[in-house]
């Protein structure tokens, strides 16, 4: 695939002579220890999409996705007019690594990357398990994001989220009897509204058919079911230090992360807006794209 590979570090390689000075005989520990955390974190899979210059949008993606899981009816509006950037995670998709067993590792990991690729303010983007890393990282370092888009999610300690990897395996299971993909039954009501809405999605994520992601691996899907049920029986953040015009919008019968915890997430959030979607699950943002994406791209406008 030709997504972009980045180091997180501009040092390649470390030349030293065969009789080492004093001075680079004191350096060598630091060095070794530099290259080893180089080696550590690897190399993130991204793609750039839109525009350049400005202020980058940065999507945070859902649990078990690679980029190739966004939806272009939410992309590519945005991408119309700003410079977007979608990556996998570590240890996901093309992205080295060892995938990360807390949200807030993933949150230090995504610092690590967007910093790497110059940006000290972005707005962000985020769905699910994304919107988790989000929160993380503001909480973590307000200073670089300028706008944030919570959708499907929920707050830390949210009533329920520990309960996903249950939803899921069963949503995996009903799919696989009906030869169905599990987004059909994870992120859309199985009513007359919502099955050909996740039919129809479905078949959008295929839309691309050059240059594929890699598929998640078990290892990876099972570690983010465990990060998620972590943040879920953790402690409350304090989400009054969230000062950044936020736009919160889920279903109104979302399975997977309760549409009750968006509700929470805007009464917390001061200033926030929240849109929710009627007759629709996890997935209402992508059942109403025709009206979320230009609502979406108004407020990253402002």
């Amino acid at each position: 695939m030709n997504a972009e590979c980045l180091t997180a570090s501009g040092v390649s390689r470390v030349v030293t002579q065969e009789t080492p000075t004093a001075i680079e005989a004191e350096l060598q520990p630091a060095v070794e220890q530099l290259v080893a955390q180089i080696q550590r974190i690897g190399t993130y899979a991204y793609r750039e999409l839109g525009p350049k210059g400005g202020v980058p949008v940065v999507f945070f993606v859902h649990l078990a996705a690679t980029m190739d899981n966004w939806d272009p009816r939410i992309v590519d509006p945005i991408a119309a007019g700003r410079r977007v950037i979608t990556f996998d995670q570590r240890g996901v998709g093309a992205s080295s690594g060892d995938a990360l067993d807390s949200v807030e590792a993933m949150a230090d990991d995504a610092y690590v990357f967007i910093r790497a690729l110059g940006f000290d303010k972005i707005d962000v983007f985020s769905f699910s398990l994304g919107g988790m890393v989000a929160q993380a990282l503001v909480i973590k370092h307000p200073e670089l994001v300028r706008k944030l888009v919570l959708t499907g999610t929920g707050p830390k300690g949210g009533s329920g989220i520990d309960k996903v990897a249950g939803t899921t395996y069963w949503d995996m299971l009903r799919a696989a009897l009906t030869l169905s993909d599990p987004k059909e039954f994870l992120f859309f009501n199985r009513n007359a509204a919502g099955k050909p809405a996740g039919r129809a999605f479905v078949k959008r994520l295929q839309e691309r058919t050059v240059d594929r992601d890699k598929e998640i691996t078990v290892k990876a899907f099972q570690t983010q079911l465990k990060a998620i049920k972590r943040w879920g029986r953790g402690a409350p953040d304090d989400l009054s230090k969230l000062t950044q015009p936020t736009l919160i919008a889920n279903g109104d019968n979302d399975r997977m992360v309760p549409s009750v915890l968006s509700e929470d997430l805007h009464r917390r959030i001061a200033g926030s807006r929240l849109i929710i979607y009627p007759d629709s699950g996890h997935g209402g943002i992508f059942q109403f794209h025709d009206q979320f994406a230009p609502a979406v791209v108004e407020f990253l406008g402002r």
